[in-house]
C-alpha cells in the first residue's frame, strides 16, 4: 500500500514549530496580552483568549504563570518597562545625562508610536490594588529619572511629590495631544518643560522671614 504524504503543517515539522523554550513561550504570551490590552480593558483579557491566540491549552498557560493574577501582573510590568525604556536618559559625548527637553522629546516620540498601549496601561492601573502598585512604582521611577536629569541631588519630599504630581498632568496632556492633535508638538514640549521646571522651582523654595 502506498503511504500518502502527511498534509502540510502536520507531523514532526509542525511539532518543532510549535515548541518553544519556556522563556520564549512566556515572552509570546506576555506579548499577546499586551496586544489585547490595546483593544480591551484588563478584566476583559481572558486567559482562554490568550491561550487560544498562542495555540496552546489553557492549562499549559498556567505552566508558565502560576495564577491568572501572575500573568496579568507580568503583562502590566512589561507595559511599564516599555515606557521606562523609551524615556531612558541618554548621555551625551561628555558622559553627562541628557536634558529635560531630550527626555520629554523621547516621551512624545513614544506617545506618537504607542499611545494606545500606554492608554491601556493607564486604564489598567485602577483595576486592582496590585496593578496600582506596579503603576505607582513606574511613576516613582520616572519621577526619580526626571529629578536626576534636573540635577537635584537631594530632593525634598515636596519636590519629589511635585514631580510625581506633575507626571499625571504630563500623561493627560501628552495623550490628548497624541490622540486628538491638540496643539503642535513644539507647543506641547514647551508646556511640559515649563510647567515641570516651575513646579520644581516652587517646591524647592524655602519660606523666608515675614516681611
Amino acid at each position: 500500500m502506498t503511504r500518502r504524504p502527511a498534509p502540510a503543517g502536520t507531523g514532526r515539522s509542525a511539532t518543532r514549530r510549535s515548541r518553544q523554550d519556556p522563556a520564549q513561550r512566556r515572552e509570546q504570551l506576555i506579548g499577546i496580552g499586551l496586544e489585547m490590552l490595546t483593544r480591551r480593558p484588563l478584566h476583559q483579557v481572558t486567559v482562554d483568549d490568550v491561550a487560544a491566540s498562542a495555540g496552546i491549552s489553557r492549562s499549559l498557560l498556567f505552566h508558565y504563570f502560576p495564577t491568572k493574577r501572575d500573568y496579568y501582573a507580568e503583562v502590566i510590568r512589561a507595559a511599564s518597562r516599555r515606557l521606562l525604556r523609551a524615556m531612558w536618559v541618554r548621555e551625551d559625548s561628555t558622559g553627562r545625562a541628557g536634558t529635560i527637553e531630550a527626555v520629554l522629546t523621547e516621551y512624545l516620540d513614544f506617545l506618537e508610536r504607542r499611545h494606545e498601549p500606554y492608554l491601556a496601561l493607564l486604564r489598567s492601573s485602577g483595576a486592582e490594588d496590585w496593578a496600582r502598585e506596579i503603576f505607582e512604582e513606574t511613576r516613582a521611577t520616572l519621577a526619580g529619572q526626571l529629578i536626576g536629569t534636573l540635577g537635584i541631588e537631594q530632593p525634598s519630599e515636596l519636590e519629589r511629590a511635585a514631580v510625581t504630581a506633575w507626571w499625571s498632568f504630563a500623561e493627560e496632556l501628552g495623550l490628548t495631544w497624541a490622540r486628538h492633535a491638540v496643539g503642535d508638538r513644539a507647543e506641547v514640549l514647551r508646556l511640559l518643560t515649563g510647567t515641570l521646571r516651575q513646579a520644581v522651582d516652587l517646591a524647592g523654595q524655602r519660606a523666608g522671614p515675614e516681611r
